[in-house]
């Protein structure tokens, strides 16, 4: 489900989509100029600039109505094959991507007699004679230039140091005939070999699993030692059989002690065997498992890339930034060689960026400033990268002055984040979570560098992405300090095995905080809810059979093993039912099929073949908190408010545009209606699936499902076929309409239909006012 944005002003809202909009279109478009034109990427800014169109026609900005629009028919056309978008077009896309952004952040975008309408009108003619243009060819490559680096990567065998790819790879060898085909020199064919990203990203898969089929030998070895111990156990028994009966005063028939004598004899024999193959197989299943080991290792380590590769930008960036806020900063990296995962190091330049930029703007202060305060003029920024205990971290951290948290108390109150009476009580721990939120910035003023308040919420995104968590320390006047807590590969991960249920599931070492064990004494309880403390902070607990929804095996036992989780400054304590140690666990994604499995993120296998869940953390803390919210109800209110919850009717929205999304969940809200929204077809359904809806109102075009394929699961659905869907989109042809009721929806609306009554109208016609 999406993030509360109600507190956002139409306009905001936006100017936020027009700035996550334009990032994928430039990047969709630089594709294009490196000559990466595939159909998911023509997709994607096709869909961007559809959004656009739409957000850009809530707020009434024309000019940015028309050039998203055409725009979008430049991303159709390329789509259908009606015209194919070369290098020498990026000019003309970029200036009108350039040209949604500036407007978004343009306050006098509305106002009569600006420029934006004559730019507008430009553009348009100019993105509508891409087609019949003749497309510059880019210019030609160089010997050494090759294919982009997304495509391919370079794999050293060791010894050698990695490899820093400081100019492109070499490009293939041109044709016998090319008389004008310059020689190129080739990299010796024993130091470098060529394989592709794809290939790479299926050889770690092959070698995780054959790590895994490795480490299943293990549990046969034991079952067979075992086996051992029972025919040793046979022939100590045998021999105190031959003992007793030897003892015994009535004498033994020759027969029976020469049977008896053999079969001591053969037992003997078969355990001297037994141990000989054993201890021969248990060799073999540890070189196997081992060599399985430095395979896997070796692997990735051939998707690794030195930090460095990364970061190239940020001595450049440090210094612009630094000299147009007039400031002296120092840049410093430490462990710059350190090994990143390709796929992690890719989508670390953003979020580490931000940080850079907060710490310039934010926290390094001017020279006089810091002289003032007994510092150096010069400031120092630190990146920091090192392995520890499995997990790459990542530090920054500066020398400036520091979060002012009375400060950032105070915002939070101003925005009406939290009630002041509770502010008041919380830790500087959980002050600083109020950081990570959409849209909060202790800035005063915007500006190019920060202020817009989607700076921290976007690294954090991005770090949870790959797996990861980021946490922010600060002292006053002296230091502040970001920890990225990443995976070191995406295709191996370091868990926790837990037992909840019967079953294993396993929590990613990077989403953990603590985990403790706690007597039943220690627990206190406050208005029906548990907790317990932990260095003087109250973690409230939950059975997690109860948050998973798994049968209970009892009461825990004492003490009880919990395992302490967190996301956006929400804590809880999971009581499970064991500790299973530690593993590294080949990730399997879920068949997408399954669509988001509540609390759930992928699967693997361990040792002895059995599957295993890996847990949702960020999902899990947000299951927790929809468990325990009614609780904190005395029983006379909850009572109350579930009446007037009964009375209320209750609408789902789902549009992938914010935008979009707000003006439809405020428009309902006015009317009286609870409204939940949905950021895309598929996290739709999910909802649909788990609550109950009077009615749904769903856009078209989104990703992972579009709005016809929501339609068509809800009529499919026998116990909700009868929720009415109302269909809000832009595509107003008759065949568009037909499409949608086609498949079931009950009414198709155009979005202009917000700007009267005829949207309001249409939902009371289908299930009539919000309370009866």
């Amino acid at each position: 489900m999406a993030e509360d944005l109600s507190g956002f002003s139409l306009l905001e809202l936006f100017k936020l989509e027009a700035e996550s909009q334009t990032a994928i279109l430039s990047a969709g478009v630089l594709a294009i100029e490196e000559s990466s034109r595939s159909p998911q990427t023509i997709e994607a800014m096709m869909r961007a600039a559809h959004s656009l169109k739409g957000a850009a026609r809530i707020v009434a900005l024309e000019p940015a109505v028309r050039v998203a629009h055409a725009l979008e028919d430049c991303f159709v056309a390329a789509g259908k094959g009606a015209m194919t978008l070369q290098a020498g077009h990026v000019d003309v896309l970029l200036e009108a991507v350039d040209f949604l952004s500036s407007i978004a952040r343009d306050a006098d975008a509305l106002s009569a007699g600006s420029s934006w309408p004559a730019r507008a009108e430009r553009l348009v003619a100019d993105l509508a004679s891409l087609p019949a243009r003749p497309a510059t060819p880019p210019s030609p490559p160089a010997a050494a230039a090759g294919p982009p680096p997304s495509a391919e990567t370079e794999v050293t065998p060791p010894p050698e140091p990695p490899r820093q790819e400081t100019t492109p790879p070499v490009a293939p060898e041109p044709p016998a005939d090319a008389s004008s085909a310059k020689p190129r020199i080739a990299e010796p064919a024993d130091r470098v070999v060529r394989v592709s990203a794809d290939s790479l990203t299926r050889l770690v898969g092959l070698a995780g699993e054959s790590l895994v089929e490795a480490r299943q030998l293990r549990p046969f070895v034991d079952a067979i030692l075992r086996l051992r111990g029972r025919q040793l156990e046979l022939c100590d028994a045998i021999g105190l059989l031959e003992e007793r009966l030897r003892a015994s005063d009535s004498p033994i028939p020759a027969a029976d002690a020469d049977l008896l004598a053999r079969s001591r004899r053969q037992s003997e024999d078969l355990l001297a065997e037994f141990t000989g193959q054993i201890e021969d197989f248990e060799a073999f299943a540890r070189r196997n498992e081992d060599l399985s080991a430095r395979l896997h290792h070796e692997v990735i380590q051939s998707r690794m890339r030195p930090l460095a590769d990364g970061i190239r930008g940020f001595p450049r960036l440090v210094r612009d930034v630094s000299r147009t806020l007039e400031k002296q900063v120092r840049f410093e990296v430490i462990g710059d060689q350190t090994g990143v995962d390709r796929d992690i190091l890719d989508k670390l330049e953003a979020p580490l960026s931000h940080l850079i930029r907060n710490a310039l703007d934010h926290g390094i202060e001017k020279p006089e400033e810091r002289e003032a305060a007994g510092k150096s003029a010069t400031g120092t920024i630190r990146l920091e990268a090192r392995h520890r205990a499995g997990m790459l971290s990542i530090t920054l951290s500066d020398d400036g002055r520091g979060i002012d948290v009375e400060r950032l108390r105070a915002k939070a109150v101003s925005r009406g984040l939290v009630a002041a009476q509770v502010a008041g009580q919380l830790t500087e721990v959980e002050l600083l979570e109020f950081l990570f939120l959409p849209g909060f910035s202790t800035k005063e003023q915007v500006t190019e560098i920060s202020g817009r308040g989607v700076g921290l919420d976007a690294v954090q995104t991005m770090v949870k992405a790959v797996g990861g968590n980021v946490r922010v320390a600060t002292q006053p006047g002296r230091q502040t300090t970001f920890t990225l807590q990443l995976p070191i590969t995406m295709s191996v991960i370091r868990a926790l095995l837990v037992e909840i249920g019967g079953e294993p599931y396993a929590f990613p070492l990077t989403r953990i905080d603590q985990i403790v064990f706690c007597h039943h004494g220690s627990l206190r309880t406050v208005e029906g809810r548990q907790y317990f403390d932990r260095d003087g902070t109250a973690i409230g607990l939950v059975m997690a059979t109860q948050v998973l929804g798994l049968d209970s095996r009892g009461t825990p036992a004492d003490p009880m093993p919990i395992v302490v989780i967190s996301d956006r400054g929400q804590q809880f304590g999971m009581i499970v039912d064991a500790f299973l140690g530690e593993r590294d666990l080949e990730v399997r994604p879920l068949d997408p099929r399954l669509g988001k499995v509540p609390d759930i993120n992928s699967a693997s296998l361990l040792e002895n073949g059995n599957p295993v869940l890996i847990v949702d953390v960020e999902d899990l803390v947000r299951s927790i908190d929809n468990l325990l919210a009614g609780r904190r109800l005395s029983r006379v209110e909850m009572e109350r408010i579930a009446e007037q919850e009964r009375r209320r009717k209750r609408i789902l929205v789902v549009d992938d545009s914010i935008t979009v999304r707000e003006l439809e969940r405020q428009l309902l809200q006015s009317r009286g209606f609870a409204v939940d929204v949905a950021v895309d077809g598929m996290d739709g359904w999910n909802a649909v699936r788990s609550g109950h809806y009077d009615l749904v109102v769903t856009d078209v075009d989104m990703p992972r499902m579009d709005g016809i394929g929501l339609v068509s699961l809800i009529k499919a659905d026998p116990s909700r076929k009868d929720v009415p869907v109302v269909i809000v989109s832009y595509k107003d042809r008759e065949e568009d309409r037909l499409r949608g009721l086609d498949a079931g929806a009950n009414r198709y609306l155009t979005k202009s239909s917000f700007h009267d009554e005829t949207f309001l109208n249409t939902i009371i016609d289908l299930i009539g006012e919000a309370s009866p």
